[in-house]
């Protein structure tokens, strides 16, 4: 559980519940963070002991986390697998890009992931966009929306009059996170505002042409690029930062965002994908993808306006409490492995 990504994180969020305990939850980890050759023998690795707690545990069920590509493939195998010892099975789609992926395929793979979705027990999505996706693809599949989950944490600290307020971008750098349209936003946003800021960037990817694209714009004495920070780090970033900004031009339901959101950041983002599920203008502030003037604009609006900035950042805070509190969503999950094993 210690790959990066909003699927790591839900897992880990998930194994804080009772549900863990509860159905004695055994997770079997088919991806890690590395080269081809690791990721291959990590996936060799989890088969048999996939096979066998199939075997030995006779699972009530069996929960997929699949995304597009490879992960797509990897689940599909041991979906098939588990079809094939008559365990139902629970398939949890996380990829953004999960509709375009299919699109994109040849027919045997489209087969493939028609079969999946409609020979699942349930198939879960993020959001109300992505279950009307899914259920385009297979309009036999029991598609159920069950959002992403986190624990609340509390609001953040404000700064002074005197203190810069922080930004925070959290997510792999990037063109589909909208990193570099958020760089360029920056240096417009520097030049028309009177409060001080300054803007931590966090997340593998591109973090070379990041931080060529700061020192070029000559924002660097307000942008610091600190590349992938473990898990464990992102706590204690989040807590220091007021605002979060991920302008993507492609998204499902970022974990990013509803860590920030549990602790009344405020949010600056773009209406795609799964986000308007998680925000919309009482609670934050989205602004179209790749538009570099408008999100300068909102920047610099959040960073001069303390009251909304915090008025924002405690809506945000509520809506995870009524909707996103991981102890409401892993009752629904509890209700489901019980619907299941009747």
């Amino acid at each position: 559980m210690a790959t990066r990504g909003g699927v790591s994180s839900f897992v880990v969020s998930m194994a804080s519940t009772p549900l863990w305990e509860k159905w004695n939850i055994k997770h079997v980890a088919t991806h890690r963070d590395g080269s081809a050759l690791a990721k291959i023998g990590q996936f060799a690795v989890s088969v048999p002991i996939f096979v066998y707690h199939l075997v030995v545990d006779r699972p009530v069920a069996v929960h997929l986390h699949s995304s597009s590509d490879g992960s797509f493939y990897r689940k599909y195998l041991l979906n098939v697998l588990a079809r094939l010892f008559r365990v139902p099975v629970v398939m949890h789609v996380h990829g953004s890009e999960f509709h375009e992926f299919y699109a994109g395929s040849p027919s045997p793979v489209q087969w493939a992931i028609r079969s999946s979705l409609r020979g699942s027990h349930a198939v879960i999505a993020l959001g109300r966009t992505w279950a009307r996706r899914l259920e385009a693809i297979e309009p036999d599949a029991r598609v159920l929306v069950v959002p992403n989950a986190v624990r609340p944490c509390g609001e953040v600290g404000q700064p002074s009059a005197d203190e810069p307020v922080h930004v925070l971008f959290l997510g792999r750098v990037g063109e589909r996170k909208g990193t570099f349209t958020l760089l360029e936003a920056w240096q417009s946003m520097l030049s028309s505002t009177t409060r001080n800021a300054r803007l931590t960037v966090a997340g593998d990817g591109e973090v070379d042409r990041a931080k060529s694209l700061v020192a070029s714009l000559g924002v660097g004495d307000t942008v610091e690029v600190l590349g992938w920070v473990s898990q464990a780090d992102v706590p204690p970033i989040m807590r220091e930062a007021q605002v979060l900004v991920l302008p993507s031009h492609n998204e499902g339901q970022p974990m990013a965002i509803l860590e920030s959101m549990a602790n009344g950041l405020c949010v600056i983002s773009s209406p795609v994908g799964g986000i308007p599920d998680l925000i919309d203008e009482t609670c934050g502030v989205l602004v179209p993808p790749g538009e570099v003037e408008e999100l300068a604009r909102a920047l610099g609006d959040i960073v001069q306006n303390d009251a909304t900035r915090i008025r924002l950042g405690g809506a945000a805070l509520k809506r995870v409490r009524d909707e996103f509190d991981v102890d409401v969503i892993w009752r629904r999950f509890d209700d489901l492995y019980t619907e299941v094993g009747r």
